[in-house]
């Protein structure tokens, strides 16, 4: 254990333990806790707080790492006895909202990963990435529904849902959790199920991080080893028929086929690949679960409606799905959103277009503009009603912005809310949790969810969390009591 130091001059006696001659808490509390207890100005502060969104800059008051569920357990009580609000961040990809006081609980060190191969479940501490959980089941032939990067924690990704590269063939992540275990705002552990407190595993499916701080959960896995997936890549120039394209071929494919549309600005780094470096490029996005032969029969329409580039599509390994679309490996500065979609009309594609495609201006500040397929077992209801939203949508919006600086900051914020005001004609009204991007006011935090769910979550946020300790990120206030 390392040894702590009391903040803000603190006293370190049990008789002082929780207050200050200026009413603020000590840490004695936390004195058995095993990972590291920081201060901005000790030493690794700020390794501890910065997570893969580097636009989210955090500067928590304090800030624990870690290390398993006593320490969440310990560092809950000292928030509850404390008052003091707290958020949680494992790998920091979903880190879009700015933490300027209160406590952060970094579960980055809780990494286990237990497979059992009879059941075909995993046992998934809070801090896991998906590529621990591929890498755990894979000697099993056993997946999990990860995202497209397998960078981000399992664990915070289905707590908003969990959508995976492999959707329309298997529906949300969050519809395979058997059981979690949580540590709720007064520091009590509790395991949750659909029989025991099952208010309470469906505000953590679906319902992001608003009802306790999940320490591990059990999930089921599938019977995947090896799919067909890549991406074809034709020249910015021709997205139009690619997509007009795409998008007619989406409404006769099966379930088992998923895939996107995407409009990428490259920037010239050294490590994407040419040809592909400081280009702009429409893309297809494949992965199919079937039989190798009818993937690639289905797939041949999307090479021959637009010259070919790159074609990448091919029998792969599940541990290798981060090939499928190939997002960024290293912490970047990044401004997201999206909106969830009704439908792809002429008009629609139209707009998306005018906005975002080959006539927009070279210095258009979007990386990535993504038309995700939806429908299949996405639209299919949880067998355990969860908080997901999204079901009724056909495709989703998804926006991405690299912003190093305020300048293009600036224009990037203009853009997404050009883009995705433009679209909102053609949307369900609603966004998705873990791509909704910097969380603004309550009515903005709201569209996540229809208006019966979001009021059935601050019901259980209230029996939970009525101190509304847990409010940083994407979170709703307690009901009135």
């Amino acid at each position: 254990m390392l040894v702590k130091r009391a903040p803000y001059g603190c006293p370190r006696s049990p008789e002082d333990a929780m207050t200050t001659a200026d009413h603020r808490p000590d840490l004695f509390a936390l004195s058995d806790i095993h990972g590291p207890v920081l201060r901005p100005d000790d030493p690794g502060y700020a390794d501890e707080v910065t997570g893969f969104n580097l636009a989210a800059r955090h500067t928590p008051d304090l800030v624990v790492g870690a290390t398993g569920a006593d320490d969440v357990v310990a560092a809950m009580r000292w928030a509850h006895a404390t008052g003091t609000p707290v958020a949680v961040q494992a790998t920091g990809h979903g880190a879009n909202f700015p933490i300027d006081n209160g406590l952060l609980i970094n579960t980055a060190r809780m990494t286990d990963v237990r497979i059992d191969p009879r059941e075909r479940t995993a046992t998934i501490a809070a801090g896991a990435k998906w590529r621990h959980v591929l890498e755990a089941g894979s000697p099993h032939g056993l997946a999990g529904l990860s995202g497209s990067s397998t960078d981000g924690g399992a664990v915070g990704y289905t707590l908003g849902g969990g959508l995976p590269v492999l959707g329309r063939a298997y529906g949300y992540a969050a519809d395979y959790v058997r059981s979690f275990e949580v540590v709720t705002a007064d520091g009590t552990p509790r395991e949750t199920n659909a029989e025991h407190e099952p208010d309470l595993f469906w505000a953590l499916r679906g319902g992001k991080g608003n009802v306790g701080v999940v320490t591990s959960m059990v999930t089921e896995l599938l019977p995947l080893s090896r799919i067909l997936g890549g991406a074809i890549y034709c020249p910015g120039e021709h997205a139009e028929p690619l997509l007009r394209a795409w998008t007619d071929w989406t409404h006769t494919v099966p379930n088992e086929m998923c895939s996107a549309f995407t409009l990428l600005r490259l920037p010239p780094l050294p490590e994407i690949p040419e040809p592909l470096r400081g280009g702009f490029w429409a893309r297809v996005a494949i992965a199919w679960t079937g039989d190798t032969a009818e993937g690639e029969r289905l797939v041949a329409p999307m090479r021959q409606a637009a010259p070919v580039t790159v074609d990448t599509v091919a029998e792969m390994d599940y541990t290798s799905m981060d090939d499928i679309y190939a997002d960024p490996h290293d912490p970047l500065p990044a401004r997201e959103c999206c909106t969830l979609l009704r439908d792809l009309t002429p008009e629609a594609i139209r707009t998306y277009l005018e906005h975002a495609g080959p006539a927009a201006p070279p210095d258009y500040p979007l990386l990535i503009v993504e038309l995700r397929h939806m429908g299949g077992k996405l639209a299919r209801p949880a067998a355990v009603e969860d908080a997901i939203c999204a079901r009724d949508a056909e495709y989703v919006l998804a926006s991405v912005a690299v912003v190093p600086d305020s300048r293009i900051a600036t224009a990037a914020e203009t853009a997404t809310s050009a883009l995705h005001s433009a679209m909102s004609p053609y949307g369900t009204g609603l966004t998705m949790v873990n791509l909704h991007g910097r969380p603004g006011d309550t009515l903005d935090r709201a569209r996540a969810w229809t208006p019966e769910v979001y009021d059935h979550l601050r019901h259980t946020k209230q029996t939970y969390d009525p101190a509304n300790l847990l409010r940083f990120g994407h979170t709703v206030p307690p009901a009135a009591s």
